[in-house]
């Protein structure tokens, strides 16, 4: 296929957006080939890939539709606006944040930018696991290229590796722990910090300034704040999908979209429970099962000098073995949003104690853990509320304890002088010869950690066997035949790296495989 056009701050294609103030109160009854449901980084990709196929596309979100001259470089401001849940979207323990975008966009408008591909010891295993032969690293090369080449994937240059990820380097250098400079989907980068508060100025290559505008122009409707609901049924077919537009008065407008071909793209926990409400697609029982969502935790290292760990790129170097997420591997990556969300991922104390700690913020050296975790929660319906159930595994805690105890090794290294870890009553490491015992004596359980996860996967499992799986190898629900899923909820098992490159990547081949199909 033709090489894409690649998007600038200047000259942007025209992102066309219906908002539910422009949906008259009768609502709308539409015709289209492909409806689909979610605009983050599946939707949008398969979107643009079928509309430039002549198809005619139909994109349902139910979040916001915000322009970035809107965006306000403020975390609790996109947190209210951006995020799922207003950023209050936690498991049914009460202490895992899963932080979701939901707005035209979806996730892809308020993560770090960090790319990485789906290393190859995962895509062995679903291959031997799962029987998909079809996902081998050769396969899906070329479409890991090709959006690499659309959204301007590049490892940071020195001038975008700020202090503290020079640092994370160094350290991790001394103590033998790989490293290097992350790599981002950026375009002249202009160093805000701001990524998950969405990027003002358009240089992250999110889906706001990419494939959805692409789509756009090749004759794409995109419907903002028009969630779906209900799926008309006949036989083995989705006929029809019925949606709620709700304006900013709380009106709400029916819109049905009557389409040939339907592709959910909702994400891994929505996905799911659009399957659950509309009882269709699994056969197998496993829709809402295999849940998995990296578990990540801050940690925080105290030097004399000054570090400034929020200034420049949100996340610019990384270290760790992700090259074996199946044996221990986990994946560090220096990053920090701002002083006050330090408060939120560190127990700084209280009084003068917590002031004093917050007065250090500029001294912090910052990272975020990542962990290939065991896909052991679910997500469901409860009556009408939606039930994340996840509660972080014996075995993957083990994984989440090396990942400190590499951390605070790498930290001693670059010089800190104390370790605060990531736990709900204050816990501190003062010296290099104190990391066995402290991490040693780390326990798993209930409400001990501060834990985020920022990528949920699994919930719509792809296989082979259509008993084991909800998915087939090209993206086709078993049980339907109209249906595709190109979103995270496929992915067999936990990445342990970032999934949006994995994401877009598949995304791209399902269309393929929609295509050839005819």
């Amino acid at each position: 296929m033709a090489n894409l056009p690649i998007a600038t701050t200047q000259g942007l294609p025209a992102l066309n957006v219906t908002t539910p103030e422009q949906i008259p109160e009768a609502g709308l009854d539409l015709e289209a080939d492909v409806v689909v449901i979610g605009s983050g980084a599946a939707g949008a990709v398969t979107a643009f890939e079928l509309a430039r196929s002549g198809a005619r596309v139909v994109v349902l979100e139910a979040g916001p539709h915000i322009p970035s001259s809107e965006f306000q470089e403020h975390a609790p401001t996109a947190l209210e606006t951006l995020y799922q849940d207003h950023g209050n979207q936690v498991n049914t323990t009460g202490d895992l944040a899963i932080l979701q975008g939901k707005c035209v966009g979806g996730s892809t408008v308020v993560n770090a930018a960090a790319c990485f591909r789906a290393p190859n010891q995962v895509l062995a295993h679903w291959a031997e696991v799962h029987g998909l032969e079809n996902l081998s690293p050769e396969a899906l090369r070329p479409y890991f290229e090709r959006v690499e080449r659309n959204l301007s994937v590049h490892q940071n240059q020195p001038h975008e590796v700020n202090y503290n990820g020079r640092l994370l380097i160094e350290g991790a250098k001394k103590v033998g722990i790989p490293a290097s400079p992350i790599s981002r989907n950026i375009r002249d980068c202009a160093l805000t910090g701001h990524c998950v508060s969405g990027c003002k100025t358009d240089r992250k290559q999110s889906m706001l300034v990419t494939y959805l505008p692409w789509a756009s122009e090749l004759g794409a409707t995109i419907l903002s704040g028009t969630r779906a609901e209900t799926f008309e049924v006949s036989g083995r077919r989705v006929t029809a999908v019925r949606a709620i537009a709700t304006d900013a008065a709380g009106i709400q407008k029916p819109v049905q979209v009557h389409a040939g071909l339907v592709v959910v793209a909702a994400g891994a926990v929505q996905t799911p429970l659009l399957f659950q409400r509309n009882k269709i697609g699994n056969s197998s029982g496993h829709v809402g099962l295999n849940f998995a969502c990296h578990p990540s935790l801050a940690v925080f290292g105290e030097h004399e000098n000054d570090i400034y760990a929020w200034v420049g790129a949100t996340l610019s170097a990384q270290a760790g073995d992700i090259e074996n997420p199946l044996r221990g591997g986990y994946l560090l990556e220096a990053g920090m949003v701002g002083p006050v969300i330090t408060s939120a991922w560190i127990d700084g104390g209280v009084g003068s104690e917590f002031v004093e700690f917050m007065e250090n913020s500029k001294k912090f050296q910052a990272a975020v853990t990542l962990i290939h975790d065991h896909n052991v929660g679910r997500v469901y319906l409860d009556g009408d509320r939606k039930r994340i159930e996840y509660d972080l595994d014996d075995r993957d805690f083990e994984s989440m304890r090396e990942a400190l105890r590499g951390t605070a090794r790498i930290y001693f290294a670059a010089g800190a002088r104390r370790v605060y870890l990531p736990t709900t009553r204050k816990t501190t490491i003062e010296s290099a010869d104190q990391v066995d015992s402290v991490i040693n004596g780390l326990q798993n359980g209930k409400h001990m950690y501060r834990i985020t996860s920022y990528h949920p996967q699994g919930t719509m499992r792809m296989g082979a066997d259509h008993k084991k799986s909800v998915v087939g190898p090209n993206g086709l629900c078993h049980d339907l035949d109209n249906v595709y899923v190109p979103d995270a909820s496929l992915f067999p098992s936990s990445l342990l790296v970032n999934p949006q490159i994995t994401v877009y990547t598949m995304a791209s081949y399902i269309s393929d495989q929609i295509l050839a199909r005819g």
